[in-house]
């Protein structure tokens, strides 16, 4: 099987971003998007799912880091989308409950090419340190926009949003690898009945 890679160069009046993803990798990260707590959750993203990940962004976060964090979402979900091709003989469908010390969050995530965002995280702090809080749906819409998939993400215990957020990159990375492992017993199968996603 040929390793499943992308490489994605954005360029705007916000934002420079190049990013490198290998679906088939080992965990390795090396990111540097410019928002520590960005950096933190795409390193933990990576290391969950075995992506090899790259990411270097300069953006404009002088102003604040919006304009970093949605061009990010979309560039990943580029690279995803080019990197797993054709969709033959992936699992397409995953899920998992995942805890995070109080925090409990579900996702699941179906390879559809349609795109779809359901999240519910509920009563989150305004922000995690300097990071606003609601950036975090910010990039999963423009993930999903960009990757089109179905991915629900809905928070089931917890209070504390450090942990929330780690909690729902760890298991969007873990999901991920999970509905875009290849089936040994129908690598050539597309899973539809259609016969395409």
């Amino acid at each position: 099987m040929e390793t499943r890679t992308s490489e994605i160069k954005r360029n705007t009046a916000e934002t420079k971003i190049e990013l490198k993803l290998c679906i088939d990798g080992k965990g390795e990260a090396d990111v540097n998007t410019g928002c520590g707590f960005m950096d933190h959750m795409l390193t933990l993203f990576a290391k969950h799912g075995r992506f090899n990940l790259y990411v270097k962004c300069d953006g404009d976060i002088n102003v604040d880091d919006h304009h970093s964090v949605e061009d990010i979402g979309i560039c990943l979900g580029k690279a995803f989308a080019d990197a797993a091709g054709d969709f033959k003989g992936i699992n397409r469908y995953a899920h998992i409950i995942l805890p995070m010390d109080e925090a409990l969050i579900l996702t699941a995530v179906d390879i559809s090419g349609r795109s779809y965002l359901s999240y519910q995280l509920e009563n989150l702090p305004e922000k995690v340190g300097s990071f606003d809080t609601e950036l975090g749906e910010e990039f999963m819409l423009a993930f999903v926009r960009n990757f089109p998939i179905t991915l629900h993400i809905k928070q089931l215990a917890g209070s504390n949003g450090h942990h929330i957020l780690e909690g729902m990159f760890k298991a969007l990375g873990r999901t991920l690898k999970e509905a875009l492992k290849i089936n040994s017993e129908n690598p050539d199968e597309i899973p539809s009945t259609k016969g395409v996603l």
